[in-house]
């Protein structure tokens, strides 16, 4: 069961999650009230509204995002090199300990 933390680029909230291996970190983070994930869609990866910025020493263990999500997040006001959608982000044993942070806006 992976740990997880989430911390809101506005304001420096934290929230640390115990989570299932298998489910997404958007899931994760709704199921959990997490705020700042709208995910509209869902977890199709069709709408970018579940942005976030994943911790630069955790990148090289993510499976590489698709085209398709690359295609999102290109044209994000807030895109950085780490940032992934997190519907397309799934948890595993080997991602205990990741560490993301919830851009200030979806928009």
């Amino acid at each position: 069961m992976p740990k997880i933390t989430c911390i809101n680029d506005y304001d420096g909230s934290r929230w640390e999650l115990n989570v299932d291996s298998g489910c997404s970190v958007m899931e994760a983070t709704v199921n959990n009230n997490v705020p700042g994930i709208v995910a509209e869609c869902g977890g199709s990866c069709s709408c970018a509204t579940c942005h976030v910025y994943v911790d630069e020493s955790w990148l090289g263990k993510l499976e590489e995002a698709t085209q398709e999500e690359k295609d999102l997040i290109e044209f994000l006001d807030g895109a950085r090199s780490n940032s992934r959608l997190s519907c397309q982000v799934l948890l595993t044993d080997e991602l205990d300990g990741l560490t993301l942070r919830i851009p200030e806006s979806q928009e």
